[in-house]
């Protein structure tokens, strides 16, 4: 399973990442909503976690914007 976790405070994702990766998960990140909106466009992803306050763009403009472009990956927000 491969997993896009958008998320700003490093030290966040970082913990986020380790965790999935230790139990097999295959984890990019990204750390604002551009970039991040950017990854799940162009790479295929089963699930992504999303931070609702990101910088350059916000949660709910990358989720809009990925089921504007019909990205079907679920998606999780925190």
């Amino acid at each position: 399973m491969r997993i896009l976790v958008v998320e700003d405070e490093i030290k966040l994702a970082d913990i986020i990442r380790r965790g999935l990766e230790e139990v097999g998960y295959a984890v990019d990140i990204s750390h604002d909503g551009d970039e991040g909106e950017f990854l799940a466009i162009t790479f295929q992803y089963d699930l992504i976690v999303l931070d609702i306050i990101l910088p350059k763009k916000d949660g709910i403009e990358v989720c809009t914007g990925l089921r504007q472009k019909k990205v079907n990956s679920r998606i999780l927000m925190l």
